[in-house]
């Protein structure tokens, strides 16, 4: 809790220097925060309730303690108990007697000896607590699973602004080169007025990729859980970093064993297959022990000491059909759990094969891009070099330059599309922790 306060605090601190300098790293801890996102917030109160509610089960095993002392004035009518004494001559008994005082101090205790059905109450609540620890970590994951790819579409937005003053900075020299070549007398108006053309499509592309960049922002900061007028400076590039891929079967075992997911709906079967258990064992005799000591008389000085021990069995017997029908439900319950279990079960054999798919994919299309790039690079280089000795047109020129406008996005789309399949493997496979903190 302290070192997440700490970074709350050194991220608060370069928030009042206008700029935060962000890694994908730090943005997720920065999320991950209580001060965070609100999701992590609410997880962590869910994971306290369930174990106030398992300190609540366990106190059933627990004995419970009652103190009472009263002082009481009182007048009783005793015909009112059936009690009607005999007529004497010259005596008479009163049937109303009063006031009269009574003081009692006492001490009562119960103490459960044996019921089975909050033996598993108990263990239902514990298995509770287990899967909401387990849904604090889902939680996590899929906060940093957000928080990843919320960093990723600003490393995009990034690479697209970059590009995009690239295009506008060759149009102006194009367009300069045009001029060179009318004032040469090798060239026409008409090229200048493409060069124009051109120039201005890409200021308007520059524009548009700004405000990519803003929007982008603006979405990772409401994923982090900061103030959306915060100025951020990004210290990753959108770039290609070849991984090591375990095979399939290697990759489903660590998805079956670390995705925190499936271990918390594994304990939510297990809870609602307790509880039908607990509601079945109400059948079930229980035994309990309770004891009463305490003073009693008509005044504090002249009490007398008084108790009561003894052990009390309890066997149920008909209840209207309620415990009937509660267990019926119980059942249907467990039956839905399990369910879902192997529904999820499923999904995530889905999620690996389809994030392995997906990363070979896109790492071809990564190769692609990149070749693609070269050569049209190499293409307008050879077009500005035809055109500025008057070989050719401006046409040719302006031809190369949309083909390497499209290289680039193609790059940068590649280049994301190959990032974002690594989140998609990493949180298939339960693995986006490591994923972030590398």
């Amino acid at each position: 809790m302290r070192a997440a306060f700490l970074i709350f605090v050194s991220a608060s601190f370069a928030l009042a220097q206008n700029v935060l300098q962000l890694s994908m790293k730090r943005a997720v801890e920065i999320a991950l925060t209580p001060e965070g996102s609100p999701r992590v917030a609410l997880a962590l109160e869910s994971v306290k309730q369930a174990q106030d509610r398992t300190r609540e089960a366990k106190s059933a095993f627990l004995p419970t303690l009652d103190g009472d002392v009263k002082e009481t004035s009182e007048t009783v009518n005793l015909k009112t108990f059936g009690i009607n004494f005999p007529t004497v001559p010259g005596f008479k008994i009163p049937s109303f007697v009063g006031p009269f005082a009574v003081f009692d101090a006492r001490a009562s205790a119960q103490q459960s000896v044996f019921s089975f059905s909050d033996i598993r109450k108990y263990q239902a609540a514990r298995a509770s607590a287990l899967a909401t620890a387990s849904d604090l970590n889902t939680t996590r994951n899929q906060v940093s699973d957000q928080v990843a790819r919320a960093y990723l579409a600003c490393l995009r937005a990034d690479a697209a602004l970059e590009t995009a003053q690239a295009n506008v900075d060759l149009s102006n020299a194009l367009l300069k080169l045009a001029n060179q070549q009318k004032d040469a007398g090798t060239g026409t108006g008409i090229e200048i007025t493409r060069a124009q053309v051109q120039l201005a499509n890409d200021q308007q592309r520059l524009i548009v990729s700004d405000n990519d960049r803003r929007r982008a922002v603006l979405q990772l900061l409401r994923a982090m859980g900061l103030n959306l007028d915060a100025e951020v400076a990004f210290t990753d590039k959108l770039a290609y970093a070849a991984v090591d891929v375990a095979p399939l079967e290697a990759s489903l075992d660590q998805a079956r064993k670390q995705r925190t997911e499936l271990q918390a709906q594994q304990q939510h079967e297990k809870v609602a297959r307790l509880n039908y258990s607990s509601i079945s064992a109400e059948r079930l005799p229980s035994a309990a022990a309770f004891g009463d000591y305490g003073a009693i008389g008509l005044a504090p000085d002249v009490a007398r000491a008084t108790r009561e021990v003894g052990i009390s069995v309890k066997v149920p017997i008909f209840d209207g059909f309620r415990r009937d029908a509660r267990r019926d439900e119980s059942l249907s319950e467990y039956r839905q759990e399990k369910t879902r279990t192997r529904d999820l079960e499923q999904q995530v054999e889905l999620d690996v094969r389809l994030a392995l798919d997906s990363l070979r994919s896109a790492k071809a299309q990564v190769q692609t891009a990149e070749d693609g790039l070269m050569l049209a690079q190499n293409e307008v280089a050879q077009a500005q070099r035809r055109y500025q000795a008057g070989v050719t047109n401006s046409i040719e020129v302006t031809d190369a330059q949309t083909r390497l406008d499209r290289a680039r996005d193609n790059r940068i789309a590649a280049l994301y599309d190959y990032n974002l399949a690594r989140i998609d493997l990493a949180t298939a496979t339960g693995t986006i922790t490591e994923y972030v903190n590398q």
